[in-house]
């Protein structure tokens, strides 16, 4: 914690120290206040840390020098109030201090930020306005505090220890307690380091990982090394009022999805039907349950199978969730084909959710000729929404036309596409939606083209950033 050195500086000990070299000016009423060192250097870590790879907190301690007003108790908290936007805001560090020098008066030391304020014409008008109308003399003091490795961000922490002119990442993706980056090869060197500085600066992580670059196809999982804390991947997570827990080590989870997730169940209504073909551990099919549609959920990953039907279980959703453990292709021409025939003939919605963009838009060729024999109506066609990435200069062009080849019928002014996020540079998630049409769902074997390629799920491994999932 923060240790506050409350001693006050009077005028004759700044002029000693100002004798000595040490930028400290004679305290004289209305003088400017000239900080002990520049500002923007006020609250840098010395410079001995530089390079540190394994994590010494003693090291960052050093001595700084603060702007600070004496200000009647009395009076104290409208002070504080006026002057909110310029007392210092550091982590762990108290805005208001008491010195022996101004106790038997009532006074106390409000301390203020130095990259705000070094002299009384710093004050705004109404600040300024505040003080007099408070009785607070403008004069600024100099107050004597020791800044700690607890006083200072992580920003700040790293930009100290990592070799100048690289990269400094502070950023990561929060699942329950746990912690995960994506981590550049100049950093690994101070891995550790990295993962022990954010789990000390953001409560509530206990556990901090780093994504390898490899992604499994197959079960949507990736491998992963701990930097800091203990090694427990079961994580507990709430998202938009929906709590899901799973093994994060063993399936597919990406809080940066929690929008997108959000947006496809607004659009379900109670008595609709959703067919989830990459379903994870639920995302789309637990609240799409609790909205009231019938939901048949699929993942071929056995962990995410087990943890999709806890999740339901967990959320009281079973009766309304059907879950299956079979490959995306499997689930389309088994499960999904024997229950659509029937419901094209209701009045209720059908959604078909396909969300495993490295592969999902290859899939949609599954649905050609899917049923044979032809409805007098269409009014009840599915709607099918289906994400892909892409690096095209014209991502929206681009899933349209693979949807379409895919399919094997052009898609272009029959479907919608939506941005999901920015996963990589030139590299975008997008959801291409659209009603299946009937020239594809009742083609007959004549009408039927090869089909393309079935994507080798089972074996394939994609290069993705940790960002692109």
């Amino acid at each position: 914690m923060l240790r506050i050195l409350t001693r006050f500086i009077t005028p004759v000990q700044a002029h000693r120290k100002l004798q000595s070299a040490v930028a400290l000016v004679s305290l004289c009423a209305g003088s400017a206040l000239k900080p002990i060192m520049e500002a923007n250097k006020l609250y840098r870590p010395p410079e001995a840390v530089r390079g540190m790879t394994c994590l010494d907190r003693e090291a960052f301690k050093q001595t700084i020098t603060v702007p600070a007003l004496w200000v009647p108790v009395g009076v104290l908290s409208k002070v504080m109030k006026s002057l909110r936007k310029t007392t210092i805001q550091r982590p762990g560090m108290p805005r208001v201090v008491q010195d022996k020098e101004g106790e038997s008066s009532g006074l106390r030391l409000v301390l203020l930020d130095p990259h705000k304020v070094s002299s009384p014409g710093s004050f705004s008008e109404g600040e300024a306005e505040a003080l007099r109308s408070f009785g607070v003399s403008d004069e600024l003091h100099h107050h004597e505090l020791q800044l700690t490795y607890d006083n200072l961000k992580s920003e700040e922490v790293l930009e100290a220890v990592l070799p100048p002119g690289q990269d400094v990442t502070s950023a990561f993706s929060r699942v329950g307690h746990i912690a995960h980056m994506n981590l550049r090869d100049h950093q690994l060197p101070f891995k550790n380091l990295i993962g022990q500085v954010i789990m000390d600066k953001n409560p509530g992580v206990t556990c901090v990982v780093n994504k390898t670059n490899i992604i499994d196809c197959t079960y949507r999982n990736f491998k992963m090394e701990v930097l800091a804390g203990e090694e427990n991947m079961l994580a507990k997570v709430k998202e938009n009022g929906v709590t899901y827990e799973f093994d994060f080590s063993r399936v597919y989870w990406n809080p940066r999805l929690s929008t997108e997730h959000q947006r496809v169940v607004q659009l379900i209504k109670q008595g609709d039907t959703v067919f989830d073909v990459f379903a994870g551990v639920g995302p789309f099919a637990v609240p799409a349950a609790r909205l009231g549609a019938t939901v048949f959920a699929n993942d071929l990953n056995p962990e995410s199978y087990k943890w999709l039907q806890h999740n339901c279980k967990l959320n009281k959703v079973e009766g309304k969730v059907r879950a299956f453990n079979l490959d995306g292709r499997a689930f389309i021409q088994g499960p999904l084909k024997q229950e659509l025939h029937a419901l094209l003939k209701e009045t209720a919605s059908v959604h078909v959710v396909m969300n495993l963009p490295a592969l999902a838009l290859e899939f949609l060729d599954a649905f050609r000729g899917l049923l044979q024999r032809e409805l007098p109506c269409e009014e009840n066609l599915p709607t099918v929404h289906c994400y892909g990435f892409s690096k095209e200069g014209n991502p929206d062009t681009d899933v349209v036309q693979r949807a379409s080849r895919c399919l094997g019928f052009p898609l272009e002014n029959r479907c919608s596409v939506h941005f999901v996020r920015n996963v990589a540079p030139n590299k975008d998630m997008m959801c291409v939606r659209f009603t299946l049409p009937r020239e594809v769902l009742f083609c007959s074997d004549d009408e039927l083209t090869e089909p393309t390629e079935e994507p080798a799920a089972k074996k394939q491994k994609c290069d993705e950033t940790t960002n692109s999932t």
